[in-house]
């Protein structure tokens, strides 16, 4: 993004973009800027990229705790693995676009009648089938769900819960796959399917 299109996307009146423009534009133009405002204007702008780097440090450490494997940690340090994600802890054992496979605590995540929630089984399962489609879509590529869709076998009312995705289709603009959840004893407990269309992210 240009210097112009930074200032466009923060300010909404022509007094401050004009400002907003000088900063963010790359080059002499905005040292002379920042130059002209003194001290102020560049603890300022040191700001935001301290900011960043802070939050980079606190995804990182949350990347370690839910297991994610450190050759991803550069791709997904800017975003974490996602509140939800955290909030029901769900922890990663294999990552990769074939096969994705994490756990997640029945405590915590049960519904009124002490069992694991079916939303609960779905959260899991797109959650591997996300990851996945996103290793596959790959730099400059995202995935987006558009499909998914669960079926309940069993209840289960303790323990650890497995979900283990895998890949139906990796195609160009489509991905497909399949995670299976099972109990402790291995039993499965439901089985999903989700699909992602790929697309470019223009950056």
């Amino acid at each position: 993004m240009d210097g112009i299109g930074a200032g466009l996307v923060v300010s909404l009146t022509g007094a401050s973009l004009v400002a907003m423009m000088d900063n963010f534009t790359p080059g002499p133009a905005g040292e002379a800027s920042r130059t002209e405002a003194g001290p102020a204007a560049d603890a300022a702008i040191e700001a935001p990229a301290q900011v960043a780097a802070s939050v980079a440090a606190q995804f990182r450490e949350e990347l370690f705790e839910a297991g994610v494997p450190e050759h991803l940690h550069d791709w997904l340090a800017e975003y974490g693995i996602g509140a939800l994600v955290v909030k029901m802890g769900i922890r990663f054992l294999e990552m990769s676009p074939e096969r994705c496979v994490a756990t997640m605590p029945v405590e915590g995540n049960t519904q009124v009648a002490g069992i694991l929630h079916g939303g609960a089984h779905v959260v899991l399962a797109e959650t591997l089938g996300s990851f996945a489609a996103g290793m596959h879509a790959g730099p400059g590529r995202q995935a987006l769900g558009i499909e998914v869709g669960a079926t309940h076998h069993r209840a289960v009312s303790a323990g650890t819960v497995t979900g283990t995705c895998t890949a139906i289709h990796l195609g160009r603009t489509l991905t497909t796959h399949e995670i299976v959840m099972t109990d402790e004893r291995g039993r499965r407990l439901s089985t999903a399917r989700i699909t992602n269309l790929i697309r470019d992210t223009g950056r």
